[in-house]
């Protein structure tokens, strides 16, 4: 039986295209790694790990043997076994990076090593990374086993003299467990600390006794950040030191957040920016002397031994920065830049970018999960396809024109390439920290060159002035130009509508439109257009989505309420990392209100109870404030009334409102919650079947399966409270 022509006619097609895009195929390898690792991410446990590898190999077996040597069956069968190779990757990487886990709280004291120390002067407080050794004891004098990293934060005041990698000390200090997100949504370092090796994270309490002080002090690192910052004035020092040496911990919260909102924070993580900088000036250096001698001049390459010092001065600046995932992704890329230009090719391609991602990848594949492995490559690779499109070529390329047309053109095309990068980078901003600026193009204009023209090359003379104490002048002029960089930062930040905010946006919309950004960016043909559909599909979809109505954190103490008024807190007295996240999540900008001061609500010292409407009716809530014990008939009674209650101790089992109830024991199976009442929709953060080593080992209790509960962060639709008068209705997944 023959091949029916429009099957037939279909793989010619197809044929032709890849024929066509055939340069373009190379740039997919990095993009079926990264699926493969994202797939470790979403499926939850080892059967579905095992089950989608052999799926996977199977399907690149069997694409290289019915293929008759096509290039879609090549295609098919390198991207299908990438993407199992992906997921084997990341699975090894997570057991090989393996170590134990603090199971509850606990105060300890002990002696350790000190691994890393993080000065973090805006907030006063030094952050330090400890390696436990001898015996522990616990605040009752019992022996105590503790994970063999451990960070912990000191204030500025107890960290004593000596204190550097390498310092051995003795210290008391709080110690829980590395947290996982507070709700849905919420940033996950449970798994950041799972791969850094972190198994506690704690608060220091003075005194601390070096018993064997830092051979080095606090390292080139340390010294030169501190050196920095006490060269100049507020956050100006604190941002001087994040471009030398990637430290951001003396930048003011204030100045953070402006920076944030102008769209300028890429400026304090030491990217691709500060390494070409870094690089173009050593090599222009390294050119300039060498070309003094004619000698040398006449009998060695010289753009090629520039080319060398420029690829030593990457290496170096990426190992004193603290080798960050985009130091590294901008020290691969400067490398393979320099590569090239030493053989003569394209220096700044697509294909750099892809072999740049792939080794990123192959070294730290969790690295995909992050927002800087995804935001930098996302930035670089807007940049690239833009600037090799022919229009664009040939509207911003060299003309021959008069100086202010020039500079008019060099400005578009600036401003153009902003605006591309922060269309690329919103989805992203907006998927982790639910919130993206909208004026950062304009900000960059001013902002870039100011970083790359102005403030590093004064601050690179100032540093080497100061050997010998002449340097003072330079860093007067780093101070103004600083001040000049917040001045833009706070100016545009308050700009009405600078920042727009979005709730936990839904994984299937991310993914559609990461899919057709790489989609419109990766191929070169007119087929590149079809990207938009699911760029547009995912977008819709992330718009649409409703912001939750409850935001219940994974202990139970603090609840977010959405009322008439806005997003309402439960607790007077919640702090700052609290207020935020819920803000976040809750899709809000600016501060939360107090659940106490609505009108609909009615709250004592122990209970607070409101009425909310959604979904075309009224709901009751019910949360408990305290741990004081409420009397329990009372407490009985005011859970027959409601359709949800919280609370973060026990309740009795008398207590059963009409849908939904968060107590400990609940939250202790589920972590935190967030409920759309308008849709009956509760996200959770842990789930029955999830098994990714961080989960496992924040929650060591065994899960009780309850009839609508399922996935990752898993996504369940409880009986609604109009259904439950039919005794045949089912839980209904969303």
């Amino acid at each position: 039986m023959g091949v029916p022509p429009i099957v037939a006619g279909t793989g010619r097609a197809i044929e032709r295209w890849l024929e066509a895009e055939r340069d373009q195929l190379i740039l997919w390898l990095p993009v079926a790694l990264g699926a493969g690792i994202a797939l470790w991410f979403a499926l939850p446990d080892a059967t579905a790990w095992r089950t989608a590898i052999l799926l996977l190999s199977a399907i690149g077996c069997a694409a290289l043997a019915t293929g008759r040597g096509g290039r879609a069956a090549r295609v098919i069968a390198i991207g299908a076994l990438a993407a199992a190779a992906g997921l084997a990757l990341v699975w090894a990487r997570a057991d090989r990076v393996a170590a134990p886990v603090l199971q509850r709280p606990t105060v300890a004291t002990f002696a350790a090593q000190v691994e890393r120390v993080e000065p973090l002067a805006a907030r006063a407080l030094v952050r330090v990374t400890l390696l436990p050794v001898g015996s522990v004891t616990d605040a009752r004098g019992e022996a105590l086993d503790l994970p063999p990293r451990v960070r912990v934060n000191l204030a500025e005041a107890d960290a004593p003299k000596g204190l550097g990698e390498g310092a051995m000390i003795r210290l008391r200090a709080r110690l829980m467990p590395p947290p996982l997100p507070a709700v849905p949504g919420a940033y996950d370092f449970a798994r950041v600390a799972w791969f850094a090796g972190l198994g506690a994270t704690g608060r220091g309490f003075g005194p601390v006794v070096v018993t064997t002080p830092a051979d080095g002090g606090s390292g080139l690192r340390g010294r030169l950040s501190a050196h920095i910052t006490h060269s100049l004035d507020g956050s100006a020092g604190g941002i001087a030191a994040a471009l030398a040496t990637g430290d951001i911990g003396a930048i003011g919260e204030d100045d953070s957040e402006a920076m944030r909102r102008a769209g300028l924070a890429h400026l304090l993580s030491v990217s691709g920016l500060h390494i070409t900088a870094a690089v173009t000036a050593t090599m222009l250096i390294v050119m300039r002397l060498l070309a003094l001698s004619p000698w040398l001049a006449l009998r060695v390459r010289l753009p090629l031994v520039a080319a060398v010092a420029g690829a030593g001065a990457a290496i170096g600046y990426t190992l004193l920065t603290g080798a960050q995932v985009p130091t590294i992704r901008s020290c691969v890329a400067a490398l393979l830049v320099l590569a090239a230009l030493a053989i003569g090719r394209q220096a700044v391609t697509l294909r750099a970018l892809a072999m740049g991602a792939v080794i990123v990848l192959l070294a730290l594949p969790e690295a995909l999960a992050g927002p800087s492995f995804q935001l930098s490559f996302a930035a670089i690779a807007a940049i690239v396809a833009l600037h090799e499109h022919p229009r664009i070529t040939a509207l911003f390329g060299p003309h021959e024109e008069g100086a202010a047309r020039r500079l008019a053109r060099a400005l578009g095309s600036l401003l153009l390439t902003g605006i591309v990068v922060e269309a690329a980078l919103m989805p992203i901003a907006v998927y982790h920290f639910h919130r993206a600026g909208l004026y950062g193009a304009v900000a960059n204009i001013v902002a870039i060159p100011l970083t790359t023209f102005v403030v590093m090359p004064l601050e690179a003379a100032a540093l080497l002035l100061d050997a010998v104490e002449l340097g003072a002048p330079l860093w007067w002029l780093v101070q103004q130009a600083l001040d000049l960089l917040l001045w833009l930062a706070h100016l545009v930040a308050a700009v009405p509508g600078a920042v727009r905010s979005l709730p936990a946006m839904p994984d299937g919309a991310y993914a559609a439109m990461v899919g057709g950004g790489l989609w419109i960016a990766l191929w070169r043909t007119r087929w590149r257009r079809l990207g938009l559909v699911p760029l547009l599909f995912g977008a819709s979809w992330a718009l649409a989505t409703p912001a939750p109505d409850l935001l219940v954190t994974g202990d139970g103490r603090h609840v977010a309420v959405r009322t008439a008024a806005g997003l309402a807190l439960l607790r007077d007295r919640a702090g700052d990392y609290v207020r935020d996240t819920l803000a976040e999540n809750g899709g809000l900008i600016g501060e939360p209100s107090w659940l106490s001061d609505q009108p609909d609500a009615r709250c004592s010292r122990d209970l607070c109870m409101t009425d909310i409407t959604a979904g075309a009716r009224t709901w009751r809530i019910v949360a408990t404030r305290s741990l004081y014990p409420v009397p329990t008939a009372a407490l009985i009674a005011a859970c027959r009334s409601a359709d949800i209650v919280v609370s973060e101790r026990g309740l009795p089992r008398g207590c059963m409102p009409r849908w939904l109830r968060l107590d400990r024991w609940t939250l202790q199976r589920t972590g935190g919650v967030a409920v759309t009442l308008g849709t009956g929709r509760v996200t959770t953060v842990l789930s029955p079947g999830d098994r990714h080593p961080w989960r496992v080992q924040a929650a060591p209790r065994a899960f009780t399966h309850r009839p609508g509960f399922r996935g990752r962060d898993h996504v369940w639709r409880a009986r609604h409270p109009d259904e439950r008068q039919d005794p045949g209705s089912q839980a209904q997944h969303s």
